[in-house]
């Protein structure tokens, strides 16, 4: 006779072990993204964030759009696409990339997740575990996350007012090279850098350009800010340059909507080649109905208009906290001045901790994120702020409150600092 055992009650079975990836180990969550609760609190003046305006995202045009789509082409832009992306779109955003003087055809661009996913598949199709990535020091904090979760080791190269410095990025190939792990790519944001704000002089783009040829290093330009310009027209991309040695990321994520995460990536015809196959393997296919809604609004809306729009919202912004930052904050702390993008790279004082001071902050009303999530390491002195979101009041009142913060902390520094000195 067959016996059979009852099944244990599945509360009483215990759980298999989980043996995560060493990968797993080194992703940590963003500093950035930790910082939105405390930032959410209704009290509190966000210059934290880096994201859009709402009165810069076109609701009602991609109301629109979308119903556009529909009627013209049903269920089918329900449906699967390709994993390089809608070739119309494609085409499109050819024509987008040319007015930073980028010539490019449609087959050398993959539509992406965003840029970040174009970032991570580039980084997944030439980085190995402990493979070298040269990024500028600080740099695009999720960008760091993003080679750590490759296990990539990163090496910073030194910045000053204009950019990277070429001298130090020549130094820093050479160094690697004599030491047998050569650079595998340069990560650089060029034009309105995030988390500074500054942009890389036109001078020291074809340096910085020869340099990675001259090393046989790859050149990765992110550049999701560069159409939201100050100026009469948009800095000329590295890539418009040397686009056989550079893989250009761009977005429509800060220029038209984030939700809809199109972005795309144009490199080499070999490379975007391979990007194609790890992007099939990563998500099969981008939404098509994201990709069409895009498409439409630029052939039928005004995507300069759009822009112009923009801009000038932005520059309001920035010019708001820029003329509040001079009014308001004590003496020792410095600031960049950007000319496009989405942020402010503020220096405090020496003695201060930006860390150390946002519990402070937020309790007085203000959040921004601290230098040190954008740095391998170092960056405690610096403050990346965001004037992209918050109305003008509500950057002005936000820096207001912030520079009442660093004003108690240096006094009380300095009175902690007496009292240290007495007591010895």
């Amino acid at each position: 006779m067959l016996s059979f055992q009852p099944t244990p009650p599945l509360d009483t079975v215990p759980a298999p072990p989980l043996h995560f990836a060493d990968r797993t180990h080194q992703m940590v969550p963003s500093e950035t993204r930790a910082l939105f609760s405390m930032a959410a609190r209704e009290d509190v003046v966000s210059l934290a964030g880096g994201m859009p305006s709402p009165e810069a995202l076109p609701a009602q045009a991609l109301r629109e759009v979308l119903q556009e789509v529909f009627d013209a082409e049903g269920a089918s832009a329900l449906q699967y696409g390709s994993a390089q992306g809608d070739p119309v779109l494609r085409e499109q955003i050819c024509q987008v990339m040319a007015a930073e003087g980028i010539g490019a055809t449609p087959d050398e661009v993959l539509v992406t997740v965003g840029s970040q996913q174009a970032l991570d598949l580039v980084t997944r199709v030439f980085v190995n575990p402990g493979d070298t990535v040269v990024t500028e020091g600080p740099t695009y904090v999720t960008a760091l996350s993003t080679f750590a979760a490759h296990q990539a080791r990163v090496v910073e190269v030194a910045m000053d007012r204009d950019g990277v410095v070429p001298q130090a990025l020549a130094d820093t190939f050479a160094l690697l090279a004599a030491e047998g792990r050569p650079a595998t790519f340069f990560y650089t944001v060029p034009t309105f850098h995030n988390p500074t704000g500054r942009v890389l002089g036109a001078d020291r783009r074809a340096e910085v350009l020869e340099i990675c040829r001259r090393a046989g290093v790859l050149l990765v330009e992110d550049n999701p800010y560069g159409l939201l310009h100050f100026g009469e027209r948009p800095h000329r991309a590295l890539c418009a340059d040397a686009p056989d040695g550079v893989v250009y990321l761009g977005s429509f994520s800060k220029t038209l909507a984030p939700g809809l995460r199109v972005g795309w990536a144009r490199a080499p015809r070999a490379v975007t080649a391979k990007l194609v196959l790890a992007a099939e393997s990563a998500m099969l296919s981008h939404s098509k109905l994201a990709q069409r809604a895009v498409s439409r609004f630029l052939d039928t809306r005004s995507w300069q208009g759009h822009l112009d729009v923009a801009r000038s919202l932005y520059r309001g912004r920035r010019d708001a906290m820029l003329e509040e930052l001079a009014a308001t904050m004590p003496d020792g702390v410095s600031w960049t001045v950007p000319a496009g993008g989405f942020f402010v790279w503020l220096t405090l004082p020496a003695g201060l901790d930006a860390r150390a001071m946002m519990p402070r902050a937020v309790d007085g009303g203000v959040a921004y994120v601290p230098g040190t999530g954008f740095h391998t390491r170092g960056g405690g002195r610096n403050v990346r702020l965001s004037y992209s979101y918050p109305t003008a009041g509500q950057v002005r009142e936000g820096v207001r409150r912030l520079s009442e913060v660093i004003r108690d902390e240096a006094a009380g520094g300095r009175a902690s600092r007496l009292s240290e000195a007495v007591a010895r």
